[in-house]
Protein backbone atom coordinates (compact mmCIF):
# COMPACT_ATOMS: atom_id res chain seq x y z
CA UNK A 1 0.00 0.00 0.00
CA UNK A 2 1.42 3.20 -0.92
CA UNK A 3 1.60 6.57 1.05
CA UNK A 4 -1.99 8.05 -0.46
CA UNK A 5 -4.03 4.87 0.49
CA UNK A 6 -2.64 5.20 3.90
CA UNK A 7 -3.03 8.73 3.89
CA UNK A 8 -6.48 8.17 2.81
CA UNK A 9 -7.21 5.22 5.63
CA UNK A 10 -6.45 7.48 8.27
CA UNK A 11 -8.75 10.20 7.31
CA UNK A 12 -11.40 7.68 7.11
CA UNK A 13 -10.92 6.32 10.81
CA UNK A 14 -10.40 9.55 12.42
CA UNK A 15 -13.90 10.16 10.92
CA UNK A 16 -15.67 7.57 12.36
CA UNK A 17 -13.98 8.08 15.31
CA UNK A 18 -15.44 11.44 15.75
CA UNK A 19 -18.59 10.58 14.63
CA UNK A 20 -18.59 7.31 17.47
CA UNK A 21 -17.65 10.36 20.13
CA UNK A 22 -20.37 12.42 19.07
CA UNK A 23 -23.19 9.36 19.28
CA UNK A 24 -21.90 8.41 23.15
CA UNK A 25 -22.17 12.09 24.35
CA UNK A 26 -25.60 11.60 22.73
CA UNK A 27 -26.26 9.12 24.89
CA UNK A 28 -24.52 9.88 27.75
CA UNK A 29 -26.70 13.29 27.44
CA UNK A 30 -29.86 11.31 27.14
CA UNK A 31 -29.18 8.65 30.27
CA UNK A 32 -28.59 12.10 32.19
CA UNK A 33 -31.46 13.65 31.49
CA UNK A 34 -33.29 10.40 32.55
CA UNK A 35 -31.35 9.97 35.43
CA UNK A 36 -31.95 13.82 36.35
CA UNK A 37 -35.96 13.42 35.74
CA UNK A 38 -35.76 10.36 38.06
CA UNK A 39 -34.06 11.97 40.48
CA UNK A 40 -36.25 15.26 40.80
CA UNK A 41 -39.14 12.92 40.92
CA UNK A 42 -37.28 11.27 43.66
CA UNK A 43 -36.79 14.57 45.21
CA UNK A 44 -40.33 16.00 44.58
CA UNK A 45 -41.65 12.51 46.60
CA UNK A 46 -39.38 12.76 49.61
CA UNK A 47 -40.88 16.69 49.13
CA UNK A 48 -44.35 16.20 49.57
CA UNK A 49 -44.07 13.00 51.80
CA UNK A 50 -44.63 14.86 55.05
CA UNK A 51 -47.68 16.22 53.32
CA UNK A 52 -49.03 12.80 52.13
CA UNK A 53 -48.65 11.11 55.80
CA UNK A 54 -50.22 14.02 57.59
CA UNK A 55 -52.70 13.62 54.41
CA UNK A 56 -54.02 10.12 55.01
CA UNK A 57 -53.44 10.81 58.82
CA UNK A 58 -56.25 13.59 58.56
CA UNK A 59 -58.14 10.74 56.44
CA UNK A 60 -57.92 8.23 58.82
CA UNK A 61 -59.35 10.74 61.66
CA UNK A 62 -62.01 12.42 59.80
CA UNK A 63 -62.99 8.34 58.53
CA UNK A 64 -63.18 7.26 62.55
CA UNK A 65 -64.91 10.93 63.19
CA UNK A 66 -67.51 9.32 60.65
CA UNK A 67 -68.35 6.21 61.62
CA UNK A 68 -68.84 7.82 65.67
CA UNK A 69 -71.00 10.17 63.94
CA UNK A 70 -72.81 7.85 62.50
CA UNK A 71 -73.18 5.33 65.35
CA UNK A 72 -74.58 8.03 67.76
CA UNK A 73 -76.58 8.99 64.71
CA UNK A 74 -78.48 5.56 64.32
CA UNK A 75 -78.33 5.16 67.89
CA UNK A 76 -81.62 2.36 68.50
CA UNK A 77 -84.44 4.24 69.93
CA UNK A 78 -86.24 1.55 72.18
CA UNK A 79 -84.95 -1.63 70.79
CA UNK A 80 -85.58 -0.12 67.08
CA UNK A 81 -83.36 1.80 64.58
CA UNK A 82 -85.64 4.55 62.68
CA UNK A 83 -85.34 4.58 58.63
CA UNK A 84 -84.78 8.38 59.46
CA UNK A 85 -82.16 7.88 62.16
CA UNK A 86 -80.44 5.34 59.16
CA UNK A 87 -80.65 8.00 56.26
CA UNK A 88 -79.17 10.57 58.67
CA UNK A 89 -76.38 8.59 60.04
CA UNK A 90 -75.50 7.17 56.15
CA UNK A 91 -75.21 11.06 54.88
CA UNK A 92 -73.38 12.35 57.75
CA UNK A 93 -70.73 9.72 57.77
CA UNK A 94 -70.54 10.43 53.60
CA UNK A 95 -70.37 14.09 53.82
CA UNK A 96 -67.85 13.77 56.90
CA UNK A 97 -65.50 11.79 54.84
CA UNK A 98 -66.55 14.00 51.87
CA UNK A 99 -64.66 16.58 54.29
CA UNK A 100 -61.85 14.58 54.84
CA UNK A 101 -61.01 14.13 51.29
CA UNK A 102 -60.58 17.82 50.40
CA UNK A 103 -58.71 18.32 53.22
CA UNK A 104 -56.33 15.83 52.57
CA UNK A 105 -56.15 16.98 49.07
CA UNK A 106 -55.28 20.87 49.96
CA UNK A 107 -52.67 18.92 52.61
CA UNK A 108 -50.70 17.35 49.91
CA UNK A 109 -51.69 19.46 47.05
CA UNK A 110 -51.67 23.26 48.15
CA UNK A 111 -52.30 24.80 44.55
CA UNK A 112 -55.52 22.86 45.01
CA UNK A 113 -58.44 24.38 47.21
CA UNK A 114 -61.56 23.63 48.12
CA UNK A 115 -63.25 25.59 45.33
CA UNK A 116 -61.28 24.30 42.63
CA UNK A 117 -62.34 21.14 43.79
CA UNK A 118 -65.81 22.09 43.96
CA UNK A 119 -66.29 23.52 40.46
CA UNK A 120 -64.36 20.27 38.96
CA UNK A 121 -66.62 18.15 40.96
CA UNK A 122 -69.78 20.26 39.60
CA UNK A 123 -68.13 20.32 35.79
CA UNK A 124 -69.01 16.41 36.25
CA UNK A 125 -71.34 15.98 38.28
CA UNK A 126 -73.75 15.77 34.52
CA UNK A 127 -71.40 12.86 33.36
CA UNK A 128 -71.65 11.11 36.64
CA UNK A 129 -75.03 11.33 36.92
CA UNK A 130 -76.03 9.90 33.29
CA UNK A 131 -72.93 6.87 33.94
CA UNK A 132 -74.77 6.20 37.47
CA UNK A 133 -78.52 7.13 36.65
CA UNK A 134 -79.62 3.50 37.92
CA UNK A 135 -77.38 4.10 41.26
CA UNK A 136 -78.83 7.20 42.00
CA UNK A 137 -81.93 5.89 41.34
CA UNK A 138 -81.95 2.67 43.79
CA UNK A 139 -80.30 5.44 46.64
CA UNK A 140 -82.87 8.11 46.14
CA UNK A 141 -85.33 5.49 46.31
CA UNK A 142 -83.71 3.43 49.03
CA UNK A 143 -83.76 6.91 51.36
CA UNK A 144 -87.48 7.65 50.85
CA UNK A 145 -88.15 3.98 51.46
CA UNK A 146 -86.43 4.31 54.95
CA UNK A 147 -88.02 7.75 55.45
CA UNK A 148 -91.19 7.17 54.93
CA UNK A 149 -90.67 2.92 55.60
CA UNK A 150 -93.55 1.50 54.28
CA UNK A 151 -92.55 -1.68 55.35
CA UNK A 152 -89.58 -2.94 57.55
CA UNK A 153 -87.72 -5.42 58.02
CA UNK A 154 -88.95 -8.47 59.56
CA UNK A 155 -92.14 -8.00 57.25
CA UNK A 156 -93.64 -10.81 55.28
CA UNK A 157 -94.59 -9.71 51.36
CA UNK A 158 -95.33 -10.38 47.71
CA UNK A 159 -93.28 -8.33 45.15
CA UNK A 160 -93.41 -9.57 41.55
CA UNK A 161 -92.46 -13.13 41.15
CA UNK A 162 -90.68 -13.30 45.23
CA UNK A 163 -92.43 -13.83 48.16
CA UNK A 164 -90.93 -13.81 51.71
CA UNK A 165 -89.40 -12.05 54.96
CA UNK A 166 -87.56 -8.75 54.58
CA UNK A 167 -84.36 -8.92 56.09
CA UNK A 168 -82.35 -5.72 55.44
CA UNK A 169 -83.22 -2.52 54.17
CA UNK A 170 -80.12 -0.72 52.00
CA UNK A 171 -79.93 2.62 50.76
CA UNK A 172 -79.27 0.07 47.21
CA UNK A 173 -81.29 -2.61 47.43
CA UNK A 174 -83.88 -4.71 49.66
CA UNK A 175 -82.73 -8.08 50.77
CA UNK A 176 -85.44 -11.00 51.42
CA UNK A 177 -85.10 -14.34 51.92
CA UNK A 178 -87.94 -16.51 50.71
CA UNK A 179 -89.97 -19.17 52.38
CA UNK A 180 -87.70 -21.60 50.89
CA UNK A 181 -83.68 -20.43 52.19
CA UNK A 182 -83.17 -18.17 49.19
CA UNK A 183 -81.90 -15.04 49.17
CA UNK A 184 -82.97 -12.32 46.78
CA UNK A 185 -81.28 -8.53 46.22
CA UNK A 186 -83.80 -6.68 44.62
CA UNK A 187 -83.04 -3.12 43.97
CA UNK A 188 -85.27 -0.46 45.67
CA UNK A 189 -85.86 1.31 42.18
CA UNK A 190 -88.55 -2.01 42.02
CA UNK A 191 -89.14 -1.83 45.05
CA UNK A 192 -90.45 1.87 45.59
CA UNK A 193 -91.95 1.59 41.85
CA UNK A 194 -93.53 -1.30 41.89
CA UNK A 195 -96.95 -2.77 44.12
CA UNK A 196 -95.73 -4.40 46.45
CA UNK A 197 -98.23 -6.67 49.21
CA UNK A 198 -97.44 -6.41 52.61
CA UNK A 199 -99.01 -9.63 54.55
CA UNK A 200 -97.93 -8.32 57.70
CA UNK A 201 -99.16 -5.03 57.93
CA UNK A 202 -101.54 -5.84 60.16
CA UNK A 203 -102.26 -8.23 63.06
CA UNK A 204 -104.71 -10.30 61.68
CA UNK A 205 -105.03 -11.95 58.18
CA UNK A 206 -108.51 -13.96 56.36
CA UNK A 207 -108.25 -17.52 55.04
CA UNK A 208 -110.61 -19.09 53.26
CA UNK A 209 -111.75 -22.16 51.49
CA UNK A 210 -114.35 -23.54 49.21
CA UNK A 211 -116.24 -26.58 50.55
CA UNK A 212 -119.25 -28.85 48.07
CA UNK A 213 -121.83 -30.48 49.58
CA UNK A 214 -124.40 -32.40 48.00
CA UNK A 215 -127.56 -30.95 46.79
CA UNK A 216 -129.30 -33.27 48.77
CA UNK A 217 -127.41 -32.45 51.80
CA UNK A 218 -129.16 -30.34 54.89
CA UNK A 219 -127.56 -27.14 54.21
CA UNK A 220 -128.05 -25.33 57.30
CA UNK A 221 -126.34 -28.71 59.25
CA UNK A 222 -123.85 -27.99 56.95
CA UNK A 223 -123.01 -24.34 57.79
CA UNK A 224 -123.34 -25.19 61.43
CA UNK A 225 -120.90 -28.52 61.38
CA UNK A 226 -118.22 -26.59 59.77
CA UNK A 227 -118.54 -23.48 61.46
CA UNK A 228 -118.25 -25.43 64.93
CA UNK A 229 -115.14 -27.22 63.66
CA UNK A 230 -113.54 -24.29 62.77
CA UNK A 231 -114.14 -22.42 65.94
CA UNK A 232 -112.27 -25.12 68.12
CA UNK A 233 -109.03 -25.34 66.34
CA UNK A 234 -106.17 -23.34 67.83
CA UNK A 235 -104.68 -21.00 66.06
CA UNK A 236 -108.59 -19.38 65.12
CA UNK A 237 -108.89 -16.32 66.24
CA UNK A 238 -112.70 -15.04 68.00
CA UNK A 239 -112.82 -12.07 66.90
CA UNK A 240 -113.55 -11.60 64.15
CA UNK A 241 -115.48 -14.69 64.31
CA UNK A 242 -115.23 -17.35 61.38
CA UNK A 243 -117.77 -17.82 59.02
CA UNK A 244 -119.55 -20.03 56.28
CA UNK A 245 -121.40 -18.66 52.98
CA UNK A 246 -123.44 -20.26 50.30
CA UNK A 247 -120.55 -18.95 47.86
CA UNK A 248 -121.92 -21.09 44.46
CA UNK A 249 -124.87 -23.35 42.94
CA UNK A 250 -122.58 -25.38 41.11
CA UNK A 251 -123.18 -27.78 38.54
CA UNK A 252 -122.99 -31.48 41.43
CA UNK A 253 -122.50 -29.17 44.82
CA UNK A 254 -123.76 -26.42 46.26
CA UNK A 255 -120.13 -24.69 47.60
CA UNK A 256 -120.00 -23.43 50.78
CA UNK A 257 -116.76 -20.70 51.48
CA UNK A 258 -115.28 -21.17 55.35
CA UNK A 259 -113.78 -17.75 56.35
CA UNK A 260 -111.61 -17.43 59.55
CA UNK A 261 -108.69 -15.53 60.78
CA UNK A 262 -105.33 -16.11 62.19
CA UNK A 263 -102.16 -14.56 63.18
CA UNK A 264 -100.26 -13.15 59.59
CA UNK A 265 -97.45 -14.81 59.68
CA UNK A 266 -97.36 -17.25 57.39
CA UNK A 267 -96.09 -19.96 59.53
CA UNK A 268 -99.22 -19.82 61.67
CA UNK A 269 -101.52 -19.16 58.55
CA UNK A 270 -100.30 -22.38 56.65
CA UNK A 271 -100.38 -24.68 59.60
CA UNK A 272 -103.73 -23.40 60.68
CA UNK A 273 -105.44 -23.81 56.16
CA UNK A 274 -103.93 -27.37 56.65
CA UNK A 275 -105.63 -28.21 60.48
CA UNK A 276 -108.97 -26.61 58.92
CA UNK A 277 -109.02 -28.62 56.24
CA UNK A 278 -108.64 -32.16 57.89
CA UNK A 279 -110.62 -31.65 60.62
CA UNK A 280 -113.92 -30.08 57.98
CA UNK A 281 -113.33 -33.10 56.02
CA UNK A 282 -113.35 -35.50 59.08
CA UNK A 283 -116.65 -33.51 60.89
CA UNK A 284 -118.56 -34.08 57.76
CA UNK A 285 -117.97 -37.83 57.00
CA UNK A 286 -119.00 -38.10 60.86
CA UNK A 287 -122.59 -35.87 60.26
CA UNK A 288 -123.44 -37.88 57.07
CA UNK A 289 -122.72 -34.53 55.08
CA UNK A 290 -121.59 -36.04 50.89
CA UNK A 291 -119.08 -34.27 49.44
CA UNK A 292 -119.71 -35.38 46.10
CA UNK A 293 -117.28 -35.51 42.68
CA UNK A 294 -117.95 -33.78 39.78
CA UNK A 295 -120.95 -35.14 37.97
CA UNK A 296 -121.95 -34.80 34.31
CA UNK A 297 -125.22 -36.32 33.09
CA UNK A 298 -125.23 -37.65 29.41
CA UNK A 299 -128.51 -37.76 27.23
CA UNK A 300 -128.67 -40.14 24.20
CA UNK A 301 -131.03 -38.63 21.85
CA UNK A 302 -132.87 -41.33 19.65
CA UNK A 303 -133.16 -39.14 16.18
CA UNK A 304 -134.62 -42.41 14.62
CA UNK A 305 -138.18 -42.10 15.74
CA UNK A 306 -141.24 -41.38 14.11
CA UNK A 307 -141.91 -37.63 16.48
CA UNK A 308 -137.94 -37.08 16.41
CA UNK A 309 -138.57 -33.07 16.26
CA UNK A 310 -142.13 -32.84 17.63
CA UNK A 311 -141.84 -31.13 20.79
CA UNK A 312 -145.22 -31.58 21.76
CA UNK A 313 -145.00 -35.21 22.05
CA UNK A 314 -141.34 -35.36 22.75
CA UNK A 315 -138.90 -33.50 24.95
CA UNK A 316 -135.22 -33.00 24.28
CA UNK A 317 -133.05 -35.66 25.06
CA UNK A 318 -136.09 -37.74 27.01
CA UNK A 319 -138.72 -39.79 25.22
CA UNK A 320 -142.41 -38.34 26.49
CA UNK A 321 -145.28 -40.54 28.26
CA UNK A 322 -145.35 -43.76 29.65
CA UNK A 323 -145.76 -45.19 26.20
CA UNK A 324 -142.55 -43.83 24.40
CA UNK A 325 -142.50 -43.54 20.13
CA UNK A 326 -141.32 -46.63 18.45
CA UNK A 327 -138.42 -46.00 16.46
CA UNK A 328 -138.96 -44.72 13.09
CA UNK A 329 -137.36 -47.52 10.78
CA UNK A 330 -140.07 -50.32 12.47
CA UNK A 331 -142.92 -47.84 11.29
CA UNK A 332 -141.99 -48.05 8.00
CA UNK A 333 -141.00 -51.16 7.82
CA UNK A 334 -144.52 -52.35 9.28
CA UNK A 335 -146.01 -50.10 6.54
CA UNK A 336 -143.95 -51.85 3.52
CA UNK A 337 -145.36 -54.98 4.73
CA UNK A 338 -149.23 -54.31 5.30
CA UNK A 339 -148.84 -52.82 1.24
Amino acid sequence: MDNKNKLLLLILLAGQSAQAQEGLKGVNAAAGQAVGKVNSMIEGFFAILPNLIIGLVVLVVFYLVSKLLRKIISRPDAGNVSGVRQVLGRLSQWFVIFLGFMVMASIIVPSITPAKLLGTLGFGSVAIGFAFKDILQNFLAGILILIREPFKSGDQVILGDYEGTVEKIDTRSTFMKTYDGKKVLIPNGEVYTNPMVILTAYKKRRSQYDIGIGYGDDLKQACKVILDTISSIEGVVSDPKPDVLVNELAGSSVNLRARWWTDPERASVVSVDSEVKTKVKLALDDAGIDMPYPTHVILHHDQTEEVDGDRTSQREGWPSGDKPPRPRYKVKSEANKNL
